[in-house]
């Protein structure tokens, strides 16, 4: 039988309790204060400076407070021990709900890179990333502070083997990025004597695309922009070499003729070369359907 209060209102209906598994939990962190304290409990801390120590916890606590969540992994040189002065925390989040974000946010005085995604998204960059897999690296190699649901390690296995395949790229792919190399040098030179500032800036263009370059065609990821060089040493320590010494040149011959010598290390050539693109078929099917579209919504 219904009750009723002193004003003839029926009772609000008292709410049914249970106990939440993690999933569910991190759901109702936001409406439960309580709920965060509990996730916290599940988290694996790792050993850090005490300065990026309490930048972390603040942060996770953050992440539990305002997400859906997963998984939280921890990534980055902070986590290496090879921090610089101005290094920040990287932060994956692996959401429970459908929707993706980035923030950037500083915590306790530490800058902190938050990446959320869900774990359909989190499989598409898996195969979008195979030249430089910036997602299964996080993920593989970062340190799990937070996983109450199995998908967080089914997904550390999927980027581990995702990261033992290689780029593989077909011949026509490089030979049409040797191309692109060989103009952007010939444009440089083009304008050295005219306009030497423009001729710097695609001089650098032009290198950093030969390093990419280098290491595709060595069939080799790309690394974090920081390692670029050191791993570069590793399989061709006279080209890293010149790379150095290319962007440390303050003269605009010497950094032209280091160029030069990067192309032919690199991409073989220093300008021009006669070359063919493979046959390709263009899809104007859809052109042609929008015209048609144009034409009846627009009548003379």
């Amino acid at each position: 039988m219904e009750t009723v209060n002193p004003n003839g209102e029926p009772h609000a209906a008292k709410p049914q309790t249970r106990e939440l598994h993690a999933g569910e939990e991190a759901q109702a962190t936001a409406q439960e204060p309580g709920a965060v304290l509990r996730l916290l409990r599940h988290c694996v801390w790792p050993e850090l400076p005490i300065r990026y120590d309490r930048g972390l916890r603040v942060a996770v606590r953050f992440i539990l407070e305002n997400f859906a969540v997963h998984g939280v992994v921890l990534s980055g040189t902070v986590l290496e021990g090879v921090a610089d002065a101005r290094s920040d925390l990287d932060l994956y989040v692996i959401h429970a709900q459908p929707q993706r974000r980035r923030l950037q946010r500083w915590f306790n005085g530490i800058p902190t890179e938050i990446f959320v995604n869900p774990v359909g998204t989190i499989r598409a960059y898996f195969a979008d990333e195979r030249n430089s897999p910036s997602t299964a690296n996080m993920l593989a190699k970062g340190h799990v502070i937070y996983a109450q649901d199995p998908i967080v390690e089914q997904l550390r296995r999927e980027a581990h083997t995702w990261l033992t395949h290689l780029p593989d790229l077909a011949a026509d792919t490089l030979r049409w990025q040797r191309y692109s190399i060989a103009d952007q040098l010939d444009n440089a030179k083009d304008t050295v004597t005219r306009d030497p500032a423009m001729a710097q800036m695609l001089l650098a263009g032009a290198v950093q695309s030969m390093v990419t370059y280098a290491f595709l065609a060595a069939n080799r990821h790309l690394p974090r922009a920081k390692r670029t060089l050191d791993e570069l040493a590793t399989f061709d320590p006279e080209t890293a070499d010149s790379v150095r010494r290319f962007y440390l040149a303050a003269d605009i011959a010497v950094r032209l003729s280091l160029a030069e010598a990067i192309a032919m290390r690199t991409i073989g050539v220093t300008g021009f070369f006669e070359w063919d693109s493979p046959w390709d078929t263009p899809d104007v099917a859809a052109h042609e359907t929008n015209d048609a579209d144009q034409v009846e919504s627009n009548p003379e």
